[in-house]
């Protein structure tokens, strides 16, 4: 079987979608420490991740859309088992340093320099242990996907958020991708089924959709929206196709591949129209979407959602378990 590519993909997207205007005007090498206003200092946890590279780059080399945000400081221990995870994160260490990013011993003393916290560990199962003490401390956060390995960490992080009134969300890029968007806006009107594609590589510490075919389940309820009542799924050692059915009869699907052509894409069924969803190309308009969160304190994702997508996840688990029997939402 030929596995999928996933930092390549991330990478090469990510880079051609910030454009050449943007990383001309990127730091140069060995610049000097960032200093930005109170309030605007960004903080990252983990560097074990493409996307640390590629989000630190956008932000310190943009313009006026970062609204004066940085990121100024990052501790960068995630993952102590992923091998791909550990192998990378020295060249993110580096690429990010070279962004005028200062390199912190714990996330506690990130937390005394920094505003606001991208939470990057590639690795979900840390996240609630890395995401506590940046809640206790009351600073808003993002949470790179997968927001936790487990359905009942995703529970644990969200009534953290809730006691200590600090306001995070989680997402992936694909939520805010052009065509998904003008679906969202009604471009096909009532969308009453829609089909993703996916890459779906398996990590045996998360569940098997979250860690890499969640872009394609987020894709799925950006534009069917909640009230998903079962999951069916159908599993081989190269695919997944997971069927879900929604209270209102809608059905929407996602096929899982790692065998093969792949990439982030899918289609969408309205009353009036049948509109494409995706290809990613672009990490700039979540991006936009993080610092008005920053700004505002105001998720653009909901808790309601993003528990949704993960019980949908846990339930296409027990769905495999089971061999392909439906399950309901309300049972997992």
């Amino acid at each position: 079987m030929r596995s999928f590519n996933r930092r390549s993909f991330i990478v090469n997207t990510a880079l051609a979608g910030l454009g050449a205007g943007l990383l001309h005007s990127l730091p140069s090498l060995g610049k000097a420490p960032l200093h930005t206003e109170t309030g605007k200092r960004i903080g990252i946890i983990g560097l074990d991740t493409s996307h640390s590279e590629v989000f630190t780059k956008a932000i310190n080399g943009g313009g006026p859309e970062m609204k004066g945000y940085k990121v100024i400081a990052a501790y960068p221990h995630g993952s102590k088992d992923i091998p791909a995870a550990l192998k990378m994160k020295p060249g993110i260490i580096e690429a990010v340093k070279a962004n005028g990013v200062e390199i912190v011993d714990s996330i506690e003393e990130l937390i005394r320099k920094v505003d606001v916290v991208l939470l990057e560990t590639i690795d979900g199962r840390p996240h609630f242990e890395q995401a506590l003490p940046v809640m206790q401390a009351g600073k808003r956060m993002f949470i790179d996907k997968p927001i936790a390995a487990t359905l009942d960490d995703v529970k644990k992080i969200f009534a953290a958020s809730k006691k200590y009134d600090a306001p995070v969300f989680s997402s992936s890029a694909l939520r805010f991708d052009g065509n998904v968007q003008k679906v969202v806006s009604g471009s096909i009107g009532k969308v009453l089924g829609a089909d993703v594609y996916t890459p779906a590589e398996i990590e045996s510490n998360h569940m098997d959709m979250a860690w890499y075919a969640i872009h394609g389940i987020e894709m799925l309820f950006t534009v069917m929206g909640p009230g998903c009542k079962t999951v069916t799924r159908v599993y081989n050692d190269g695919v997944d196709f997971v069927t879900g059915v929604w209270e209102d009869g809608r059905v929407g699907s996602v096929r899982g591949i790692r065998n093969g052509a792949s990439n982030i894409a899918g289609t969408a069924f309205g009353e009036s129209g049948i509109s494409p969803l995706g290809p990613f190309n672009s990490y700039s308009p979540l991006i936009a979407e993080i610092i008005g969160f920053f700004e505002t304190g105001k998720p653009p994702v909901s808790e309601k959602e993003t528990m949704e997508i993960f019980s949908f996840i846990k339930a296409a688990d027990l769905s495999r378990k089971r061999n392909g029997s439906p399950v309901s939402l309300a049972n997992v």
